[in-house]
């Protein structure tokens, strides 16, 4: 029987659609003509005018946005595998409650949950700006990290933690000495995930902003609207999507890492 070739073209259709625009954008970065309808020849002068002093609000919102990241993903480590430990390991009636509370920031669109966070800062009389943008990104970061080291978990080795206790170790050595080294590429790689989201996020950022805490994907939008410095916003996407690359692939590495269960 004949294999069809409708997928593989479908596939492929989707895959230009997709990275088209991506791989336009890095082009363009490094175009001497300032508009992307020619090829004006290389050029790397679009990323030396990031450094000029007229793009200074754009490296201030570049290291905000970079701020509330490390800041988010730092805390939502934390919170994640407190939250991941407490689901797997003590169970109650309210479980499937816990895992829809879990779950609700990733499945929620993210304009109803920008819209309700900013209805509950506002009710609180809250002042919006780096603050509130930070709290927000920890509220959706914390259930992905939460997600990953669950996953983590579902692999891990009872019997250890069984075989310390008999050993005498207490409970602060069983965390520090079995449970944390065990657990730490699901960890790390859910801080890289929610690191990622919180770079890239846009919609939550821009309901719960305010004057003087614009972050970088705020700013792009702002400058890409008013069709200012095209090139200049070609560049530093070009970077951060590089760094977003890295931090996916290593988060992937991370997670794919498992223990060997037959070299114990």
């Amino acid at each position: 029987m004949k294999s069809s070739r409708l997928p593989a073209i479908i596939l492929g259709l989707v895959l230009v659609f997709l990275y088209l625009p991506i791989v336009l954008l890095v082009v363009n970065s490094f175009n001497e003509a300032r508009y992307s309808s020619t090829w004006g020849g290389f050029t790397l002068k679009w990323y030396e005018a990031l450094l000029d002093r007229q793009n200074r609000d754009l490296w201030d919102a570049a290291r905000r946005t970079l701020f509330i990241a490390l800041s988010s993903s730092g805390i939502s480590m934390i919170l994640g595998t407190l939250s991941a430990c407490a689901l797997h390991w003590y169970r109650s009636r309210l479980q499937q409650i816990h895992y829809g509370i879990l779950y609700l920031p990733i499945v929620i669109p993210d304009l109803l949950m920008g819209i309700s966070l900013l209805l509950f800062l506002v009710a609180l009389g809250v002042t919006l700006g780096t603050g509130t943008i930070l709290i927000a990104h920890i509220t959706f970061c914390a259930s992905f990290v939460t997600v990953v080291v669950l996953g983590r978990l579902q692999g891990f080795d009872e019997n250890v933690i069984a075989a310390a206790r008999d050993l005498g170790a207490s409970k602060w050595v069983i965390i520090r000495r079995i449970i944390l080294p065990l657990l730490a590429p699901g960890i790390i790689a859910g801080g890289l995930l929610a690191f990622t989201l919180s770079v890239d996020d846009y919609v939550i950022t821009f309901f719960v902003t305010g004057p003087g805490s614009t972050t970088l994907p705020l700013k792009i939008y702002s400058m890409v609207k008013h069709s200012k410095d095209l090139p200049v916003i070609n560049a530093i996407s070009t970077l951060f999507l590089i760094l977003t690359f890295l931090i996916v692939w290593l988060s992937q590495r991370l997670t794919e890492h498992q223990p060997n269960r037959d070299s114990r």
